[in-house]
């Protein structure tokens, strides 16, 4: 039995909130990222100054990266996005058989992954074949930032794929490889399983899904609000006025309960929500987001344009760690 903590490997790291997630359920250290993006590899160097960035995962010889207990990624959301053309798998920018390709060489105990919410209705059922031919079991739920207290919705899809002959993080297997945890019918639902549901349900998946969606909301605190702002697509909502930072929550209008909540969650004050020129402030998003002052925001050398695309492709650590306690603990590798 290894209790090692895990070693991680992260493609597509974008500002690491999911890695951040990762470390949050199991522990463990980075053991290199992956990422193209000029933004990202900047705030790449500036936190991460010791982990390798490996770059294009696409010209990676595999073979020679260090293997990886855990391999994380949240995959460009564009081919699947209902903000795009939804190309899916025809879409250049599906990098999804790329991944594959690396988990085939890399053979983690765990992959994690993180994407919008129609992806479940466009290339999932390509992403569950390959990981059960490649020897994964996976589980996955849709969970949305307002169920751990966020103020906006941002729902995600979340998987959790377990390699079927390996030991798990010092933990037994609590499920079966091939069909399912024994005794259970409620979303234990292997790679191989999952693509048949897919195959006869026209890209709807119901299994494993509603069950875990209900374990977040009943564990989660209550927005019962609308949202402050949608951080998918920067926009202002009707009522978000310019609040500077540190003002009475009177000043939120309708969703004073919902700043009020997250700053009681994260710690911290809202900031300001515009800039001098009424522009969406970066800070503001950088909180809405879950994230610690200047996470992004501080990073030398990023413009606001850059800020601002890190912080929409990114995923709220808070969101992420629950959705993986929640799959993890289902999948058998939580005690």
């Amino acid at each position: 039995m290894d209790n090692r903590p895990p070693r991680i490997g992260s493609v597509c790291t974008g500002y690491g909130g999911l890695d951040d997630a990762v470390r949050q359920v199991f522990g463990g250290t980075l053991a290199w990222t992956a990422d193209i993006d000029p933004g990202a590899c900047q705030i790449i160097t500036h936190r991460m100054p010791r982990v390798p960035n490996i770059g294009d995962l696409t010209k990676t010889d595999w073979a020679q990266v260090e293997p990886v207990g855990i391999y994380t990624g949240g995959y460009p959301c564009q081919p699947f996005s209902l903000a795009g053309q939804l190309k899916g798998t025809d879409d250049e920018r599906h990098l999804w058989p790329h991944i594959a390709r690396s988990l085939r060489v890399l053979r983690p105990r765990i992959a994690i992954f993180e994407n919008v919410a129609n992806h479940l209705r466009v290339g999932f059922d390509t992403v569950l074949c390959d990981l059960a031919e490649i020897g994964f079991d996976a589980e996955w739920c849709l969970v949305r930032a307002d169920e751990v207290g966020a103020p906006h919705p941002r729902k995600r899809l979340f998987i959790l794929a377990v390699a079927a002959d390996a030991p798990h993080l010092g933990h037994e297997r609590a499920w079966c490889a091939r069909g399912g945890r024994p005794g259970s019918a409620d979303g234990c639902v292997s790679a191989a399983d999952s693509a048949v549901v897919v195959a006869g349900h026209d890209g709807e998946l119901p299994a494993g899904r509603d069950a875990v969606q209900r374990g977040v909301r009943d564990d989660a605190p209550r927005c019962g609000t609308a949202a402050a702002a949608d951080t998918d697509g920067c926009r202002r909502g009707p009522e978000q006025r310019d609040v500077p930072a540190g003002e009475s929550h009177a000043g939120w209008g309708r969703f004073a309960p919902a700043i009020a909540r997250w700053e009681a969650i994260t710690g911290r004050r809202a900031p300001r929500a515009t800039d001098d020129q009424r522009r969406l402030a970066p800070e503001f998003v950088e909180w809405m987001m879950g994230l610690e002052a200047g996470h992004v925001t501080a990073v030398p050398g990023l413009t606001r344009r850059q800020q601002l695309k890190a912080l929409g492709n990114g995923v709220v650590p808070q969101q992420a760690a629950a959705a993986i306690r929640l799959l993890a603990t289902r999948a058998g590798v939580l005690a």
